[in-house]
């Protein structure tokens, strides 16, 4: 259990870090690590929000907040300066970044990973394992007692509008359990990854007829080319490929998508009752409140099918996948807290490439080590959708940088 000992560790040491910065840094008391790594912008574009977003669209939780303007940073640190980006003791900044960087790759390609293990298995009599919101309740519950321990630190605000933290929680599960019942119904990994970052489209609809929102030209573009490149994935399989990618498994992603926008859409009322309360959540507020209503919702969903039973006898039966879905658990839990120690140290639009980052590199491992077979077309789709994520990558980090200079 060397491995255990190591994520012990590695996780005192991050939570006390974090709290250590969490009193000088303007975007620690943000709601969640996608939140975190939302870009300073008076209107994020439709991918920028999202793939923020979904870090846990193979990944984990959290609750998106609002755009950090360069005003509101100005009024913090004149100039723009952040004092968080330069020495005042302690660990150099470049050991920190390699400390919080290194945590979140290594969490977070380890945790998809595992979760791909988990549902590609197949047991002696040929039985694969089914059971998503039993799955669910175990990953929940890991981070409840992670975020229960990060409370007790650094201690817990009062007053939170926890009826809203509860429809979201729950949405945010049942979303997180579809994209699992994809994997679990034939889906490809590398294809549920790209496909999850294609959620921007049903929201820059919404923003069109709804909103009335305007957006670029290079906005519509990256947009076309993440789902136009999934797309190009899904026809460009090899014949005699590993997974075959089944009906039911894209109904379940779409299903998926479709509850990730629904969540937004709550995570956005819940920042206007926080707000309207009076109240200014800390990250592990987060993270165990939004967990602590996903774990009740997966657990009464799983109990409600019966999966408990199935899903503990079938852990029992086949011990060797029981390891696996501990670990996954655990790298859901350890990654966040990773998340939250880049978040409390460095600037917002280095943890948002840092996870974007290692989502495009989470989809190349699956690919390299899982046996995953793609021609010369599918691998067309694959550059073409990381292109478009890249893309729309560098478009923050130019537009972060002129509004740092115009501030």
């Amino acid at each position: 259990m060397q491995w255990l000992s190591l994520f012990a560790i590695y996780f005192v040491f991050t939570l006390r870090s974090t709290v250590e910065a969490d009193s000088s840094n303007p975007y620690s008391s943000y709601p969640s690590a996608r939140a975190a790594a939302s870009v300073p912008l008076k209107q994020s574009s439709p991918i920028s929000t999202l793939l923020d977003q979904s870090n846990k669209s193979v990944d984990h939780i959290g609750v998106n907040s609002a755009d950090l303007s360069s005003t509101k940073l100005s009024k913090l640190h004149p100039g723009g300066h952040n004092p968080n980006m330069t020495e005042e003791g302690g660990l150099p900044k470049v050991v920190k970044l390699l400390i919080g960087a290194g945590g979140i790759y290594g969490a977070f390609l380890y945790y998809g990973s595992l979760q791909e293990d988990v549902f590609r298995f197949v047991a002696e009599d040929g039985s694969s394992f089914k059971q998503a919101w039993f799955l669910q309740v175990l990953e929940a519950f890991a981070n409840v007692v992670i975020g229960f321990v990060g409370l007790q630190i650094t201690g817990g605000t009062k007053g939170l509008p926890l009826q809203m933290f509860g429809i979201s929680g729950a949405t945010q599960v049942t979303a997180k359990a579809c994209t699992s019942l994809a994997l679990a119904n034939g889906l490809s990994f590398p294809l549920a990854t790209l496909a999850k970052s294609g959620k921007m489209a049903p929201v820059m609809a919404g923003s069109l007829l709804l909103g009335g929102a305007k957006y670029s030209l290079r906005e519509y573009l990256n947009v076309a080319a993440v789902i136009g490149g999934t797309a190009i994935v899904s026809l460009g399989k090899k014949k005699g490929g590993s997974v075959e990618n089944s009906s039911l498994g894209v109904i379940f992603i779409i299903l998926s998508l479709v509850l990730d926008g629904v969540t937004a859409g709550f995570q956005k009322r819940l920042k206007a009752e926080t707000a309207k309360a009076g109240v200014k959540p800390k990250p592990y507020d987060f993270m165990f409140w939004t967990n602590f209503f996903m774990c009740i919702t997966a657990a009464v969903i799983a109990g409600a099918l019966g999966e408990v039973q199935s899903g503990i006898a079938f852990c029992t039966t086949n011990p060797e996948i029981l390891s696996k879905i501990i670990k996954f658990a655990l790298c859901s839990a350890v990654g966040q807290s990773f998340i939250f120690y880049t978040m409390a140290n460095f600037d917002p639009l280095i943890l948002s490439t840092v996870t974007t980052t290692r989502k495009i590199f989470s989809v190349l491992l699956s690919i390299f080590l899982k046996g995953h077979s793609l021609s010369t077309m599918g691998w067309s789709g694959i550059a073409l959708a990381c292109g478009g994520i890249l893309s729309e990558l560098a478009e923050k980090q130019a537009k972060s940088r002129a509004k740092s200079k115009s501030g």
